[in-house]
């Protein structure tokens, strides 16, 4: 059986009122690609703040290779962060630093390498994403799949065991797309990453990921290999996996008795 790296267990978190979990639990197996699926607005990003312990939840735990993150002192909690790699959903590259100086950004913060070994260190980010040839050029001068790539070089810049994925493919070509699923693959794979993918897309998700867990409705709903999802009879997971505008989640928004008319 695989060894999990993140578990989540009896996990429940709400906001503003709000439940966006109810009594959730799932397991990221260690080395593998897990793709965290389900309609939008089921706080699938929200899930990464809590593993990383941006959030904190009403109640239950979330184990990091064996550690409470949410139990750590505020040394150890940085400790666990350093291992941890994001590709954040804008890229959110700084806008007025080159490619190769975004790159350089975390391990000029966070090591004591000298200044050629991490220009060594970018050179190879950059050869890994296919860009090696960009490093000189703004973010501004990107498109929006080199741009995808420079922040994914950048998440790995300090050899992560852990990689985080927001929506890696919103926005992008059928080509962006295309090349993004082969590189989050081989890294992961190269690597030895655990990869956690936060996706709406279903095609592009179901085929490079090892594990998959589907969310709807503060739960759990599915969870398995690409192949026992796809399999899946459950109508919520039928509906979603197929984009079907109306069934469990529902076309039209609640009504009540006043909601007949519209109030202008």
């Amino acid at each position: 059986m695989t060894e999990a790296y993140i578990k989540v267990q009896n996990v429940r978190f709400s906001r503003g009122g709000r439940m966006i979990y109810d009594d959730v639990s799932l397991t990221i197996p260690k080395g593998k690609i897990t793709a965290v699926m389900g309609p939008s607005g089921t706080g699938k990003t929200t899930l990464l703040r809590l593993i990383a312990a941006q959030l904190t939840p009403d109640s239950g735990t979330i184990l990091v290779d064996g550690q409470n993150v949410h139990a750590l002192s505020r040394s150890a909690l940085y400790k666990v962060r350093k291992k941890m790699g994001m590709l954040f959903q804008s890229g959110a590259l700084f806008s007025d630093m080159s490619v190769a100086e975004n790159i350089a950004f975390p391990m000029e913060e966070h090591t004591k390498l000298t200044r050629d070994e991490i220009a060594t260190i970018v050179s190879s980010k950059l050869h890994s994403v296919g860009l090696r040839g960009a490093a000189s050029l703004m973010p501004s001068e990107l498109s929006g799949g080199m741009a995808r790539r420079v922040a994914l070089a950048r998440a790995i810049a300090l050899d992560p065991e852990l990689v985080m994925y927001d929506e890696p493919f919103t926005g992008q070509d059928p080509i962006s797309k295309g090349v993004l699923v082969k590189l989050i693959r081989q890294l992961n794979d190269d690597a030895n990453i655990t990869s956690v993918l936060v996706s709406h897309d279903v095609e592009e998700s179901l085929s490079i990921a090892d594990h998959v867990c589907i969310l709807s409705g503060g739960t759990v709903i599915a969870e398995g290999s690409a192949a026992e999802i796809q399999a899946s009879s459950d109508p919520q997971v039928v509906q979603f996996l197929k984009g079907e505008p109306d069934g469990p989640v529902p076309f039209h928004y609640p009504e009540d008795k006043h909601s007949e008319e519209a109030v202008i």
